[in-house]
Parts: C-alpha cells; sequence; structure tokens
C-alpha cells in the first residue's frame, strides 16, 4: 500500500498520478504498486512539486509496518525518534 500526500502542487502532476492511483481527497493518493513504479512516481512527483511538499507512506517489513518519506516544504515535518516515525506539527 502507497499513500502520496501532494502540498501546493500542480494540477498536472496530479492528474498523472491519478492515473497510478486513486485520489479520494485533493492532494491524496492511495494505491498498490510495485516497489519500482513507487520509486519512480516518488522521484517524479520531487521533481514536479517546485515549491510545493511530498510525502509518502508506504508499507515494509520494520516496527510500525511502514515507512515515511518527505521532501520539500510540508505542513508537518517527520521525525525519526530512535527508529519510529513521529509527525511534527510546527
Amino acid at each position: 500500500m502507497v499513500i502520496l500526500i501532494l502540498e501546493r502542487v500542480s494540477k498536472s502532476l496530479r492528474g498523472e498520478l491519478s492515473r497510478w492511483f486513486l485520489e479520494p481527497k485533493a492532494g491524496v493518493f492511495v494505491g498498490r504498486v510495485s516497489a519500482m513504479v513507487r520509486d519512480k512516481l516518488w522521484e517524479k512527483a520531487c521533481k514536479q512539486s517546485k515549491d510545493g511538499g511530498c510525502l509518502m507512506i508506504h508499507t515494509t517489513n520494520n516496527e510500525q509496518g511502514f515507512k515515511i518519506q518527505s521532501w520539500g516544504q510540508t505542513t508537518r515535518s517527520v521525525e525519526d525518534f530512535e527508529g519510529l516515525f513521529l509527525i511534527r506539527i510546527p
């Protein structure tokens, strides 16, 4: 499972990601793709977000069962606290 949350990005990027994911809310994408496709779409989102921000959550084999990656200017920041991901709201 992959969740992408995009903030302040172009409609064209959102339209392109909607080919691969469902968009239940503006800027929130959910779907299941292979790791290779996930990584390619993440690179594309980061390159095309310009002044926006991207947050990706995907399943993996760790204590929490997921991994969080962020890029750019997001309203919330991800903190790694001794191997656990926590969200900080400034």
